[in-house]
């Protein structure tokens, strides 16, 4: 197995960017998920309810930011380290980060309509793992709940042929594959033996950097989103609901813990452990 494919999100929730390689630090890939748009109580936004994200590109310059929209001018940001921290809220999380300012905040503002500030997570190790799934030193940034999200191509295909196996059942035509972007993965491995086999992995080794396979990812309604027209549809609920259902979630790909740090690059070697 290789790896095929590494995303960045330098924003949650707002578009990708896919890279050639990346430096795996203890809580993530290097600028993947430190900045957060939140809402005026400081809590975290995300585009499962305000799909307008999506069309967001936020892309690194030097110490900062290039924020591109459909809304307005690009702006580009450099938030001051020294910038006094303001608490947010990400989940069940209460987190330390600095507003990155009025113009960034502005901009955010026009684009969703409602008050946000943009915030940056300048200091990674503030945020713990559940220790439920990781040890005490594990830390995470705003991503969810983990570091890393590993996905399989051989998973998505399985995947998009009972999408279509399905519609024609129900009558229908087969509709477009979906795009693994649906799905937001940090790592995408190509050439798995068989669909799902990374349920079975207890650890992974990505070129020379190693990782704990924690917990199998439950799936919402952001895979739902076209990430080119932000309107909302069944796939892939529908169908992971009849073929990936257990403990009341429906479930694709697996959520990652570095045990090193390196460097990884696109056709690296992917060697797990079950």
């Amino acid at each position: 197995m290789r790896l095929g494919s590494i995303h960045i999100y330098p924003i949650k929730s707002t578009r990708g960017m896919e890279v050639a390689s990346a430096v795996v630090e203890p809580w993530g890939l290097a600028g993947d998920r430190r900045y957060m748009v939140v809402d005026a109580a400081g809590e975290g936004l995300t585009a499962r309810t305000h799909p307008k994200m999506l069309a967001v590109t936020a892309t690194p310059e030097g110490s900062g930011l290039k924020l591109s929209g459909p809304h307005a001018p690009p702006l580009r940001l450099s938030p001051a380290p020294g910038t006094p921290t303001r608490r947010v809220r990400i989940w069940r999380d209460d987190v330390d980060a600095i507003d990155t300012g009025d113009e960034a905040a502005t901009w955010f503002t026009d684009l969703l309509g409602l008050p946000v500030r943009l915030v940056w997570l300048n200091d990674a190790t503030r945020r713990p793992v559940n220790p439920k799934y990781g040890t005490a030193d594990d830390r995470v940034s705003f991503a969810d709940a983990f570091p890393l999200l590993l996905a399989s191509a051989a998973s998505l295909r399985q995947l998009n042929d009972w999408i279509a196996e399905e519609a024609v059942e129900r009558g229908g035509e087969p509709p477009a594959p979906l795009p693994m972007r649906r799905f937001r993965p940090s790592i995408v491995v190509e050439d798995a033996p068989e669909p799902f086999a990374e349920d079975h992995w207890r650890r992974v080794r990505v070129g020379d950097v190693p990782f704990r396979a924690v917990k199998l990812c439950d799936r919402c309604v952001l895979t739902t989103i076209d990430p080119d027209t932000y309107t909302k549809g069944k796939e892939p609920l529908r169908t992971l609901a009849r073929h990936r259902r257990w403990d009341g979630k429906v479930w694709f790909a697996v959520n990652l813990i570095p045990d090193s740090t390196g460097t990884i690059s696109v056709g690296d070697p992917v060697i797990p452990e079950e």
